[in-house]
């Protein structure tokens, strides 16, 4: 089974090499890596390039922004499964996707898999700040205000190409949206993996404090589109959130 890994990236010289590392490190055998750069001008497409002939696919143009970028990987990849690596991110060890493809093969029945993931600080140190155990999936939970980590769902690529690609109507919260409209409106057999997958650093698109207030927004909206109780849900979804911070 091919597992396809799709990292994209804009201006992240800080962080890509380190993202890049963690995928080629995996001991699982039957990897596409495809990068999709924005067309940095931060000295990141020189890293990418300088491991261009260990990479699946590359290309480096301009998007109209991450979730845009994400299609284009969408549509490139050729994998059985299909995951995403984000630029600011890496595995959690160097069995993870081992982890992923057992379960795909172990219930052939199945549609996607998901684990969990910890958020680390952004420097050296690595501080354990956010811990998320993603739990066993349930449409009752969704309407709880949770979802699985993004970063950590793997999905078959037959359901991609059925249930569509990130909807670009939303610009900072599309993930929502794509795992509301997979696991909610059309309830696809998702799996859960009692085991690390991702390590986040804070400070990403996605987890930026200065973002907070339009990912609230968006996401208000994203769950009025899906029919759900909007306010009530947004609001579960962040108590959720809030609970999953590690108190020093």
């Amino acid at each position: 089974m091919r597992v396809t890994i799709i990292t994209v990236c804009y201006n992240r010289k800080s962080t890509i090499e380190q993202a890049i590392k963690s995928v080629l490190e995996q001991d699982y055998n039957d990897i596409e890596y495809i990068i999709v750069d924005g067309n940095s001008s931060d000295g990141t497409k020189e890293i990418i390039e300088s491991y261009k002939d260990k990479l699946s696919q590359y290309i480096s143009e301009p998007d109209k922004g991450m979730y845009d970028a994400i299609n284009k990987g969408l549509k490139l990849a050729t994998g059985d499964v299909i995951g995403l690596m984000h630029s600011d991110d890496e595995f959690y060890d160097k069995n993870a996707i081992s982890k992923i493809a057992a379960r795909f093969n172990f219930d052939p029945s199945i549609d996607g898999v998901y684990g969990d993931g910890v958020y680390v600080s952004n420097d050296k140190n690595e501080r354990l700040i956010r811990n998320r155990i993603g739990g066993v999936f349930s449409l009752k939970k969704i309407k709880e205000g949770w979802l699985p980590l993004h970063p950590t769902v793997y999905l078959k690529k037959n359901i991609i190409d059925k249930n569509g690609l990130y909807n670009l109507d939303f610009k900072i919260a599309s993930d929502t949206e794509f795992l509301l409209r997979y696991l909610y409106k059309y309830e696809i057999r998702m799996s859960y993996i009692n085991s690390y997958i991702v390590k986040m650093r804070m400070g990403g698109m996605s987890t930026s404090f200065k973002r907070a207030f339009e990912v609230l927004k968006e996401d208000y909206r994203i769950y009025k589109f899906h029919g759900l109780a909007a306010m009530g849900t947004v609001f579960l979804k962040k108590t959720i959130a809030l609970k999953q911070y590690i108190v020093h």
